[in-house]
């Protein structure tokens, strides 16, 4: 079973939710482009961040790699 990357993970519940970038960017209160290199993987997130995101997406936070 090949483990999925972070930013893979994020961006397949945010599709699920039907939240663009910039919807899950503002309520997790980070900039788009922020997000947008976590969800390609370029960039990690803090682990308040990873916090913040995984309550708005109904995700654990140990579904989530780092």
């Amino acid at each position: 079973m090949s483990k999925q990357s972070t930013g893979s993970v994020l961006k397949e519940a945010r599709l699920k939710l039907g939240l663009t970038q910039k919807e899950l960017a503002d309520k997790a209160g980070v900039h788009i482009n922020t997000y947008a290199r976590v969800e390609r993987d370029e960039q990690e997130p803090s682990f308040d961040t990873v916090k913040r995101l995984s309550k708005i997406l109904s995700l654990r936070l140990e579904d989530i790699p780092s």
